[in-house]
């Protein structure tokens, strides 16, 4: 990281969803890095706390809670607003997909659990955000950087609907950027195969396999997302609004797909 990069959110606060492990976990030490002051939320309790230990003293609030959780939200904007006193970034990590398989044998139930979490509570982070008074998101001239995924952009064997509710958090971004411009930004990053606990069923024990059908030979890590969203919640990405970043290695250019 250069030393324009490791000041660039000096003075920010940000929220980040499903902030616990993996990709939300390392957004959240990035803007940190780049000075930023960090609210992280994940369901899980003990894990979070476990998270938590790894930053710097005073740099990250720590709330436990359901992100689909309207409570849970009102808990952690109130806790942002008499804390930090602003919100500057918030990054909706926070995604579900509890099945696998064709979208003929799909349990509807699981559909729903699945859209309530993906689509609307990203929706629900920024509604209550840019409501909230406390917060001034708005006057602030905030970021809002949602989590999508290429499986959004490109059918994927077994994610279906996981893809169908990401092509919908694209859509979801394109309107919001349309609508909450110029003070709040509004973009997505959709990454591949990104080497988490979450997506360890698309790789284990055949990662060179996978990885041969990317150009850049390599599948993601966190550290390569975390970098993307710290560009886009920055003033760098100053006249980005609307946008969706690939974040692929190529594999869709190469006609791949998750």
């Amino acid at each position: 990281m250069s030393r324009v990069e490791a000041h660039r959110l000096q003075g920010s606060t940000a929220i980040v969803t499903g902030a616990s492990r993996g990709i939300g976990l390392a957004v959240a030490h990035r803007l940190v890095d780049e000075g930023a002051r960090v609210c992280i939320t994940a369901r899980a309790a003990e894990p979070l706390r476990a998270a938590a230990a790894e930053f710097p003293p005073r740099s990250v609030l720590v709330i436990t809670g359901r992100a689909d959780d309207p409570e849970h939200r009102r808990e952690v904007l109130d806790a942002v607003a008499a804390g930090f006193g602003q919100l500057d970034i918030l990054v909706n990590n926070a995604g579900i997909n509890p099945v696998y398989g064709p979208l003929m044998e799909l349990d509807l139930e699981a559909a729903r659990k699945i859209a309530e979490v993906n689509v609307f509570g990203t929706l629900a982070w920024v509604q209550d955000a840019y409501h909230h008074a406390g917060l001034r998101f708005a006057d602030r001239g905030g970021s809002v950087i949602n989590m999508s995924s290429v499986s959004g952009q490109t059918p994927a064997a077994g994610l279906g609907f996981y893809g169908i509710s990401k092509a919908a958090v694209e859509h979801l971004t394109r309107s919001l950027a349309a609508e909450m411009g110029p003070k709040i930004r509004v973009n997505a990053v959709a990454p591949a195969v990104v080497k988490t606990q979450f997506a360890r069923a698309l790789y284990e024990g055949k990662e060179a396999e996978v990885a041969a059908r990317y150009p850049l030979a390599r599948l993601g890590t966190p550290a390569d997302v975390a970098a993307a969203v710290a560009f886009l919640a920055s003033s760098d990405a100053a006249w980005i609004t609307g946008q969706i970043l690939n974040l692929d290695g190529g594999l869709l250019a190469a006609g791949g797909t998750a």
